[in-house]
């Protein structure tokens, strides 16, 4: 019986290490890229990682926004300088396929600033397009 439980907690842990796909890896990159364009105050570079279309999709405090320039327009007017900007973490809470083509990351991020510290959750929807992994939806709150 003994065996059997090891046997499977082997294969479990090489299935869940084999699950941290290529492609997770690659969504875990683009976030701590985005993480440190943040940090370093260019928030274009932190859009990089955003499907750069009219049909992305971002959901935030204030309500729905479409489109990636209406996106990174609201996020200069919320964040007009690095003080306002602060530093940015990400916890990732999930990452999980939902198909070949999408995956569904849940997580929390952090604000660090002079000003006030902000936080909250968020839930990212990546989709390869032209064989890269962009967000094409993010609610944030």
């Amino acid at each position: 019986m003994k065996k059997y439980l090891l046997s499977g907690i082997l294969f479990f842990l090489y299935v869940a290490a084999a699950g941290q796909s290529r492609v997770e890896k690659i969504i875990r990159a683009s976030m701590d890229q985005q993480v440190t364009c943040w940090n370093s105050g260019q928030i274009e570079c932190f859009m990089d990682t955003y499907w750069n279309s009219d049909s992305l999709l971002f959901i935030g405090k204030t309500g729905v926004t479409h489109g990636w320039r209406n996106t990174l327009n609201n996020y200069k007017r919320g964040y007009p300088d690095t003080a306002a900007m602060g530093k940015l973490n990400f916890t990732i809470l999930s990452i999980r396929k939902l198909s070949s083509k999408y995956y569904n990351v849940i997580g929390k991020w952090q604000l660090l600033r002079s000003m006030g510290n902000l936080q909250g959750h968020f839930t990212l929807l990546f989709k390869k397009i032209r064989h890269r992994w962009v967000i094409v939806q993010d609610h944030s709150s």
